[in-house]
Parts: C-alpha cells; structure tokens; sequence
C-alpha cells in the first residue's frame, strides 16, 4: 500500500530533518504545508524531495494540516508535527500493520512529551494517544479548535510503539507556545459567553477562575500521579491550570470579529 507523510510546519528549522529522517524508507512521498517560515525550514524540507505549499500561518494550525492531506496521493498517511519523531520500533510496527488486510481506517499512536529535560511519563501525559495513521478518504479535521483529533470513519485501533515530541527547546519557548493557546481558549470563551445571561456568566467566571484550575491541578499531579515527574510534573500541572483564569481575564480584551 502506498503511504505519504504529511505535516504542517512554521519555523521548525530545528527540528524538521531529525522528524523527516525518521520516516525516511517507510514513505512513498512527504507533503509539507508551511505557514510562511522566516527560518530554514522550507530550505531543509527541499532536500528531502518534499512536496511543498508555503502559504499563511492560521492560529489553528490544523487549517495546514487538512491542506497538507488534501494534497497526499497515498492510500494511507502518517501524520506528524514537525518536532515529532517516529522511533524505528513505530516505524517497524506501522510496516507490519500496513501489510496485513487491516479492518481498521486509523491508527492511535502513543506520544512521549519532552519537557524540562525528561519525558513526562505521568499527569495525563502519557500514553497521550494521538490520531495520526489513517486512511486518506476516511480522514478529516472539523478545523474549530487547535487540540482536535483528526476524525476518522469506521474501526480505529491502537499500535504500541510511540512517537517522540521535543515540543520546548527551553521554557521560554514553553511560555511562548502556551500564551498563543491561550488566546484561541480567550477567544473561544468569548464566543462560548456572547448573548448569555447574567447569571451564567458569573458562574462560568467562578468556574475558570477557581473551580477548574483547581480540579485540573490536583487531577493531573494528584489523580494521574504528577508528582512522579517530579519539578517538571508540578510546573507542567501547574501551568496547565493557570491556562483557565488568564485565558477568561484575558476574553474581555478579546475584540468582537
């Protein structure tokens, strides 16, 4: 069966050969869509022989992502972030998958997150299943929010082996990344809370400044065992919480479209 890499990038110089190496000998063609780099990245994905669209940089990525699909020929696609790696062992499973007469239209993969100089094994971040092996004609993204899986028609199953993400070269590119997010979540709340009543409004405000920072903290460093990642586990529990009040104080700032 053929198969066609596809993935969205934006100034992704860093990384991009270390995922495009990765597939390298599994993949009948590599489909890039970039949002209009200002580094290297559509430089180095030439090498590679990549099929390439350089076009804007929507905040919901995903927009990218469907172009980079629409454009594959292969039967099947494997879809990664450009600060993603498949191991060899992924790359051996997707191999025997792919051989079979598989009943199933996608494949789950497990996902190890970088983060402050470890994998996050613990607080909800892994095994952290992303959607990212289907067939071309059952596959598409509803493009509404930026964390959204890809959707898939009929049966899907679950390989073993996981991808690798280095997401933060250092924390300020964390905070970078998690400020961006929480303008989309800003917006979405405004939308959420356009034409509502009083009363509701005040209690989604009691929920996202206390209520939900609150349940998230202790659900991923207590429940899902944070604390096992240690100072990484309490910051990335951490922050992730904060992400409810300042994205709601930051939707009154948030300008009508």
């Amino acid at each position: 069966m053929s198969i066609s890499f596809v993935t969205s990038t934006f100034n992704e110089e860093r990384n991009i050969a270390k995922c495009l190496d990765s597939v390298e000998g599994l993949v009948d063609e590599i489909v890039l869509v970039d949002g209009s780099s200002t580094d290297k990245t559509v430089e180095i994905a030439k090498k590679y022989k990549a099929n390439i669209l350089v076009t804007n940089n929507p905040p919901i990525f995903l927009i990218n992502r469907q172009k980079a699909i629409d454009m594959a020929k292969g039967e099947w696609l494997l879809q990664l972030d450009g600060d993603e790696v498949a191991t060899p062992e992924l790359i051996e499973e997707i191999r025997g998958v792919l051989k079979k007469d598989t009943k199933e239209n996608g494949y789950f993969i497990p996902r190890k997150n970088w983060f402050m100089g470890r994998f996050l094994m613990k607080g909800g971040q892994y095994p952290d299943y992303q959607l990212r092996l289907y067939r071309k004609d059952k596959v598409h993204f509803e493009l509404k929010d930026v964390h959204e899986q890809a959707i898939v028609e009929g049966e899907k199953g679950y390989l073993k082996n996981a991808m690798l993400h280095y997401p933060y070269p250092d924390f300020n590119a964390y905070l970078v990344k998690w400020r961006r997010y929480n303008n989309v979540f800003a917006k979405q709340i405004k939308d959420q809370l356009a034409h509502k009543s009083t009363p509701f409004k005040i209690y989604k405000g009691i929920d996202y400044l206390i209520l939900r920072p609150v349940y998230w903290f202790f659900l991923t460093f207590g429940r899902h065992k944070g604390f096992v990642d240690l100072w990484s586990g309490f910051v990335f529990s951490f922050f992730s919480s904060l992400r409810f009040p300042l994205s709601y104080l930051h939707h009154f700032k948030v300008k009508d479209a």
